[in-house]
């Protein structure tokens, strides 16, 4: 065991442990939830503190050993070592303090062992006086938390690269299968397959690129502002230079920000890039929702699609296999969006000059983009790339339903068509069937009006209802070019689906 002396008394540390005092105080304070911080944090915040080490070497307030001896610790726990080291719990008080001084004890300690001295040896390199020089937790957590935040966008931008890829694979597979679309749930009209998945495809398009661009908002840091971003208490050569060489450390485009007060006191940019992410798990939830519904059954729902299989889905019921994958993603995305709202009102309730919530908000925020990353590769990988069309279940529900009204329309109207689908029924027929037994239609023409192509074209020419001219006769049923009223069909009783004689 070894002792060290803060302010408020003596604690023995267990032998070997990198952390110090204030670590092992706040680590008896704050036992709430058992969760570490977000080891993106740390790895980022790291890096913060080596920007700072190198900016005081430059300006030589720091001698070369020991910033050589703070840089390599620093690389060290931005590589992911030591990670037993940080031990205090991410719900804590003191706006990300205790964080900040588990980093600056962890990096001293493993620099005077690296400079072949004992851990505690505070004399030859202190956690305040060297590794935390000319900083404070009010400029270095913030900028910490953004370099973590830019780095898991970047990663996100890739897997929903991956997940827009698999959509769009999906959609071309797919583009020959006609099936019903529905709104409100109900039978609706004709489309393809592939459209839905292509309409899932621009939905994540347009999520891939406000994460790409909600970058540029929280890529401007405080780092320099010390205590409230007056810069009090930092030398004017050490602020130009901590933000350069942070860049340079992290390959981000970090640069200091122009006002530094502001970037100290309000995290609405933070809410910013939450709410982009809170858009992206609103379209997560929709697409997941959607696809249970579309391979629900198999047998007794709409089984228009089937997910792959994964594991078994019940303890009682033999053969049963559930939608595991899109029943992850979408819990993964309602949890992102109650991270939106714990973000939102982090960033509200911060008073005056810092944000007290600090830690709140980074656990939040970090925890969504890392939820998101990985939830959308599941997505991607062990569900979207599997999905194959049960194309005789999709064909089976047009033929039974009336998508084949709504095409009608345009030339029979609305109202001819409503007598025609009331005679279908009285006659026990489907409406296709119907169209054929009383001359209307043949079924045939009727299938030709519901090719795949068809559903892609936008709007419909004259020329798509030539079928529906009589026999002999120069004018269509409807003079679609004059836009008139509807004759009705002397082949056809519309009250009793019977030919007139």
């Amino acid at each position: 065991m070894r002792q060290e002396t803060d302010a408020l008394g003596v604690r023995s540390l267990p032998e070997g442990a990198l952390y110090g005092i204030h670590t092992a105080r706040a680590a008896e304070n704050f036992p709430v939830s058992g969760q570490p911080v977000a080891p993106e944090l740390i790895r980022a915040y790291a890096l913060v503190k080596a920007a700072c080490a190198l900016a005081n070497l430059d300006t030589g307030h720091l001698d070369p050993g020991r910033a050589e001896a703070i840089v390599a610790a620093c690389r060290e726990v931005a590589e992911g070592r030591h990670a037993d080291q940080f031990i205090v719990d991410a719900f804590q008080g003191g706006a990300g303090t205790s964080t900040n001084m588990n980093l600056n004890e962890v990096v001293a300690n493993r620099a005077l062992e690296l400079l072949g001295r004992a851990p505690g040896d505070h004399g030859f390199c202190s956690p305040l006086d060297h590794v935390n020089l000319h900083q404070s937790t009010n400029d270095t957590y913030p900028t910490a938390l953004r370099v973590a935040a830019l780095q898991l966008l970047k990663e996100l931008e890739g897997t929903t690269a991956r997940l827009q890829e698999a959509l769009q694979a999906k959609e071309a597979e797919f583009a020959q299968v006609v099936k019903v679309g529905r709104t409100e749930l109900m039978d609706a009209v004709p489309m393809t397959l592939g459209m839905t998945f292509g309409a899932y495809a621009e939905a994540v398009s347009r999520d891939r690129w406000r994460i790409f661009k909600c970058r540029e908002r929280i890529k401007q840091v405080p780092l320099g502002g010390t205590a409230v971003g007056t810069g009090l208490g930092a030398p004017r050569a050490y602020i130009f230079k901590a933000a350069e060489h942070l860049r340079h450390l992290t390959g981000l485009p970090v640069s200091r920000a122009e006002n530094l007060v502001d970037a100290t006191a309000n995290a609405d940019a933070f809410v910013e890039v939450s709410g982009i992410l809170s858009a992206y798990a609103a379209n997560l939830l929709k697409i997941a929702s959607d696809l249970r519904l579309l391979a629900s059954g198999p047998a007794t729902g709409l089984g228009e699609i089937r997910l792959p299989a994964l594991q078994a889905g019940s303890s009682i019921m033999p053969g049963k296999v559930n939608p595991v994958i899109p029943e992850c993603v979408g819990q993964t995305a309602l949890r992102v969006m109650g991270n939106h709202q714990t973000v939102t009102l982090t960033a509200g309730l911060g008073q005056l000059e810092i944000n007290q919530y600090m830690p709140l908000l980074a656990h939040s925020l970090l925890e969504s983009l890392h939820l998101l990353r990985d939830a959308s590769t599941v997505f991607a990988d062990k569900c979207i790339t599997g999905i194959t069309a049960d194309e005789g279940r999709c064909q089976e529900l047009v033929d039974k339903s009336q998508a084949l009204a709504t095409v009608l329309v345009p030339a029979l109207g609305y109202d001819t068509v409503s007598r025609l689908l009331a005679a279908s029924r009285q006659a026990g027929r489907t409406l296709t069937a119907h169209m054929a037994a009383t001359g209307v239609l043949a079924e045939a023409d009727a299938a030709g009006l519901l090719t795949p192509k068809r559903m892609r074209k936008l709007g419909f020419e004259e020329e798509d209802y030539e079928c529906l001219r009589r026999p002999g006769e120069a004018l269509p049923l409807l003079d679609l070019s004059a836009g008139g009223g509807t004759p009705p069909d002397p082949r056809t009783d519309a009250m009793d689906g019977k030919e007139k004689k």
